[in-house]
């Protein structure tokens, strides 16, 4: 195979882009308005299970954060109902990612619930964030839903 065909090889594996490297994408669609699934999420209870106990919702950009169990990072932007994005690292980890948790309406009472993840290191790395984020999705959800 050329030089041509490797390259071209290389941009087509599954979750890694030319721009942001390897990424992950983790979506649920949850039977609640928009306004409860960001009210939740948003919560002290919310930010616990999807960013990490000991901190508090950011709403200013360039807000630093360290959550209890050494994860730090900063805020990169807030949308009201809409997004979160922020830098996402793990103290174990040498390189900061970037992280966005979106919220959005997709029919009358429902929500999707979005977790992306880019600038991941490598395969295994984005495998493992993938299974973390579904976990943190699927605990979201429960904790919205819960009656």
């Amino acid at each position: 195979m050329s030089e041509t065909g490797k390259s071209h090889e290389v941009s087509k594996q599954v979750g890694r882009t030319k721009g942001a490297g390897w990424q992950i994408g983790v979506s649920k669609t949850i039977d609640r308005p928009v306004e409860e699934v960001w009210d939740f999420v948003t919560s002290p209870a919310g930010v616990a299970i999807w960013l990490g106990e000991g901190v508090t919702v950011l709403t200013a950009k360039g807000t630093g954060y360290q959550t209890t169990d050494g994860t730090h990072g900063e805020l990169r932007s807030y949308r009201d109902l809409d997004r979160i994005r922020l830098t996402w690292q793990p103290p174990d980890w040498s390189h900061d990612t970037t992280l966005q948790l979106a919220v959005s309406p997709t029919g009358s009472g429902r929500a999707r619930l979005v977790m992306h993840q880019e600038r991941l290191a490598d395969a295994t790395e984005r495998e493992q964030q993938r299974r973390h984020w579904q976990g943190v999705v699927t605990a979201l959800a429960a904790a919205i839903t819960a009656d």
